[in-house]
């Protein structure tokens, strides 16, 4: 399977996910639609913002942006960055970025923006889903930005696979069982593959696609957009690279909002470890509201449906399920399906849909949650969120974890989460990276930086609440907002109380009480 952990896993998106009861589209997989027609050029208006910028950067701060209408009354540019901040004359990538304008007709300023990975595309999600990204009381009076951070999407992207071959990675079933030598083997095989057409097909990018960087990225956006400070609100990794662009400039952060943190100072095994636990949690809250419906495929208690549940898996596993389009269904396939669904309460009817068609010798409705999870449609991958988000992973996570951290890591999941741990682990997928890693896990405290506010789910199994808290806590200047709640994410889900916090705060600078708990 393809899972959350940034090294021991082949890749799970930490990323905001709509609700697939959210959008029409979403049975078919399409998170973000067509782009939009191309329209006539402006140039921008705003001051370009330089101030405490090192000579060298300079030309990159203050360029010119052309903006070009895209359609629903939105505007898209290209902004020119250095590929290598250290060495600005190294050579430059392209970032496409994407406003809506406030739509009261004047702005107090940009608000940037970022949905998740990392590797999901900032341009796709303000283009194709502005309400789910932010309420109408931040439309009104921001500038909304999306961009597509270096590697992603419509910037100067990593590029690895084709669709055919992405299929292969992505789903083939192993030939060998679970946990030999032999597997092993293999998937170190598909992993190394997957490196070496990553660094055949991205133009020498991949060392410099790390999150350090993308913020430094944020800066020069900040500088070219004419703002001071810079305003953002981000969505899981997003969260890890505002608090990394805090870090880097406290002097210029203006009002942060982290929404479904990244404990940025956990070793990458605990990552593992506790998002597996994670998805564990959502997995038994969905099991006892399933139980109250007349659809759900199984009975008894939630302990019950969760031992019938791991023996599905187990069934698929050693016997796939054929799919219509030739595609077998596996355990892993399987999980990725479940994982997708959890992401968002109001996607468990569709969850419910997808087990008692496999349970039925079925797997379609399963295939399109984990379409759906890989923006996959009709054969063919609409984004590189897959190959953006290995690259930034294998950059951003210090490699080196023992066998015995492993070990130890493997008996924890095995015991706080028995369902998901079977399918949770697998050999080091950056071991074969051609780049050794530059992050470090380390806490953030951005010192000298105005309130950051920190959002936390209570049950959020991507990003852990424990995950919000230990931000909040690290941060010199942060204050946590807490959602109880199920699901991905706090902000624009429906809790006017989170949604009053966090508005309150960006329009108006009113810090949330720290510890605010929205029931």
């Amino acid at each position: 399977m393809n899972t959350t952990s940034p090294r021991r896993r082949t890749g799970r998106l930490l990323a905001v996910v709509a609700g697939l009861a959210a959008t029409t589209l979403a049975l078919s997989g399409c998170l973000y639609a067509m782009i939009p027609e191309e329209r006539p050029v402006a140039t921008s208006s705003a001051t370009p913002d330089s101030t405490g910028v090192p000579e060298e950067l300079r030309p990159f701060y203050e360029q010119t942006l052309e903006w070009t209408s895209c359609g629903d009354a939105m505007e898209c540019t290209t902004v020119r960055a250095p590929l290598d901040y250290a060495d600005p004359g190294a050579g430059e990538i392209d970032l496409s970025v994407i406003r809506n304008r406030a739509e009261s007709g004047t702005a107090i300023g940009s608000l940037l923006t970022n949905p998740g990975g990392p590797g999901a595309s900032g341009v796709g999600f303000i283009r194709d889903s502005l309400g789910f990204a932010v309420g109408q009381a931040l439309r009104d009076s921001y500038d909304v930005i999306g961009f597509d951070p270096r590697g992603v999407g419509e910037s100067t992207a990593v590029r690895c696979f084709d669709a055919a071959d992405m299929d292969a990675y992505l789903f083939d079933v192993p030939r060998n069982p679970r946990g030999s030598a032999e597997w092993e083997a293999e998937l170190i095989e598909r992993n190394a593959a997957f490196a070496q057409a990553c660094e055949a097909g991205s133009d020498g990018i991949l060392p410099y696609i790390t999150t350090e960087n993308s913020a430094r990225d944020m800066d020069l956006l900040r500088g070219v957009l004419g703002d001071a400070e810079l305003n953002y609100i981000g969505f899981s990794y997003g969260t890890f690279l505002g608090a990394t662009y805090a870090e880097l400039f406290p002097e210029r952060a203006g009002r942060l909002v982290l929404d479904g943190a990244i404990d940025p100072s956990v070793p990458v095994t605990e990552v593992s470890t506790t998002q597996g636990v994670g998805f564990e949690s959502a997995l038994r809250a969905y099991m006892a509201d399933c139980l109250t419906h007349d659809a759900c495929p199984f009975r008894g208690s939630v302990d019950d449906a969760m031992a019938d549940l791991a023996t599905l898996l187990a069934t698929v596993d050693a016997a796939p399920l054929e799919n219509v389009d030739g595609r077998l269904l596996g355990a892993d396939s399987l999980m990725t399906g479940i994982v997708a669904a959890l992401y968002s309460q109001d996607s468990w009817g569709f969850l419910t849909q997808a087990l008692r068609g496999v349970l039925a010798g079925d797997p379609e409705v399963a295939f399109i949650l984990a379409d759906f999870y890989y923006n996959r449609v009709g054969g063919e991958y609409l984004d590189n969120s897959t190959e953006a988000f290995r690259a930034y992973n294998c950059m951003d996570y210090p490699a080196g974890v023992t066998a015995a951290e492993e070990e130890a890591a493997a008996a924890e999941l095995a015991e706080r989460a028995p369902t998901v741990a079977p399918y949770w682990s697998g050999p080091d997928s950056c071991a074969d990276w051609p780049y050794p890693p530059t992050g470090t896990r380390a806490a953030i405290a951005a010192e000298g930086a105005p309130p950051i506010v920190v959002v936390g789910t209570t049950n959020d199994p991507a990003t852990p609440y424990e995950w919000s808290e230990a931000l909040a806590a690290q941060l010199a200047s942060g204050v946590l907002v807490t959602r109880v709640g199920e699901g991905h994410t706090g902000y624009n889900k429906g809790n006017a109380c989170v949604d009053a916090a966090v508005e309150g705060f960006l329009l108006d600078g009113v810090v949330p009480e720290n510890g605010l708990r929205c029931e």
